[in-house]
């Protein structure tokens, strides 16, 4: 599941010198998306690049708008409407008009904002969520109990956006029954609490991996070979690296260029790959041969712990080095497996054994070495149910 933030900047939060302070803080701290009256849109558009979704004015009119940017991605009936307590629910829904806009064919909107006022409101999210792309629910006094409820209820028919206005909350909201919110509408100008919430958003989506020790049972030269170095746009810590390896179903832990070094200075950007021919672990658990990565492409960081983040790539750097094979035995199943890969014969690149972060250089038989593993196939970089051998 991947997370959103969206962010609250109607006319409910102020005049629109307000609204643009908290917009260009939303816009700098990386919200997904920004939730305005209909008339803002254009001027939305014109602070940055952003999904924008808007308050549709009237849930039963459309006016043609006078251009492109003022177009929004999304249309959110409720306000001043049934949602939000404006007009009173109907006895039976289907007499609803924030529903019946809904249900229209015409794209006249895509989402549904309920103020959760008592349990008949959650009904009526519950049935706005049927056909809403987008189900936004804010309940009065903040609580997770209406949430727990519509997060049990409400299918994957709909992305569920909990309101909020503290990045504790979003936390709370993005862990309500292990399956948390889709999303959280943050109702917040303080700059602090926009970036927190989005913090908080990134690290829902990371993904946890176990790693483990193989031990090496070869280290070996093998001559020259065309060698990948991953810039990224980001800087690493110097407990991170990426996972790369010979063989998709086990890749070894490789830092990044952290430490500084009597030969060069520090690259805390860079990961020293291998060869062209490896595979690189992906966010979301793809693969990718170090080959075909380009510029704008996101790998996947990860740490000693198994922690992982996203980061997108800026620069390949392909040259012909002298390399290393490096072969390992790893615990898989009832028995062992060997995996290997490629990489310079440098002491700058460094792999994680149990004593830390040691040079490839200074690598032997019988030391233990950091890895991911799963005993799966892969075809064009994703898992499939087949056999495949490598060696």
């Amino acid at each position: 599941m991947t997370r959103s933030v969206w962010l609250k900047a109607d006319g409910d939060v102020g005049d629109w010198e307000e609204r643009t302070e908290r917009i260009t803080a939303g816009l700098e701290a990386g919200v997904d998306w920004v939730l305005v009256d209909e008339t803002d849109v254009a001027r939305v558009r014109e602070l940055g690049d952003v999904n924008v979704a808007a308050f549709r004015s009237d849930a039963d009119l459309v006016e043609d708008a006078e251009s492109e940017s003022a177009v929004a991605d999304a249309y959110i009936v409720g306000k001043n409407g049934e949602g939000d307590g404006t007009v009173d629910l109907p006895p039976d829904f289907s007499g609803s008009a924030d529903l019946t806009t809904l249900r229209r064919d015409d794209d006249r909107a895509q989402g549904a904002y309920v103020r959760i006022l008592d349990e008949e409101y959650e009904a009526f999210a519950e049935a706005a969520a049927e056909d809403a792309d987008y189900t936004i629910v804010v309940g009065e006094d903040w609580t997770i109990i209406p949430l727990e409820n519509l997060i049990a209820r409400i299918g994957s028919e709909t992305d569920l956006i909990a309101g909020v206005t503290t990045a504790e909350e979003a936390r709370t909201a993005f862990e309500t029954l292990e399956l948390g919110a889709d999303g959280v509408l943050l109702d917040s100008s303080d700059p602090d609490e926009i970036r927190s919430t989005c913090e908080v958003r990134d690290a829902a989506d990371r993904e946890h991996l176990d790693l483990q020790y193989a031990e090496v049972t070869a280290v070996e030269r093998t001559g020259m070979a065309d060698r990948v170095c991953v810039d990224t746009g980001s800087l690493m810590e110097g407990s991170e690296g990426m996972l790369v390896g010979s063989m998709s179903r086990g890749l070894f832990f490789v830092h990044a260029e952290t430490a500084d070094s009597p030969y060069v200075a520090s690259r805390p950007f860079r990961v020293n790959a291998g060869a062209v021919h490896a595979y690189v672990r992906s966010p979301g658990g793809g693969t990718q041969y170090l080959s075909e990565l380009a510029s704008g492409d996101e790998v996947q960081v990860v740490d000693t712990d198994g922690d992982t983040r996203k980061a997108v790539v800026g620069r390949v750097k392909i040259e012909k080095r002298p390399m290393f094979r490096v072969q390992a035995e790893v615990e898989a199943g009832d028995g062992v497996d060997r995996i290997e890969t490629l990489l310079q014969n440098a002491e700058t690149i460094k792999v994680h054994t149990r004593e830390g972060r040691t040079a490839v250089t200074d690598l032997e038989a019988g030391d233990e070495i950091l890895v991911y593993y799963e005993d799966v196939a892969r075809h064009f970089g994703e898992a499939v149910e087949e056999s495949i051998i490598e060696k």
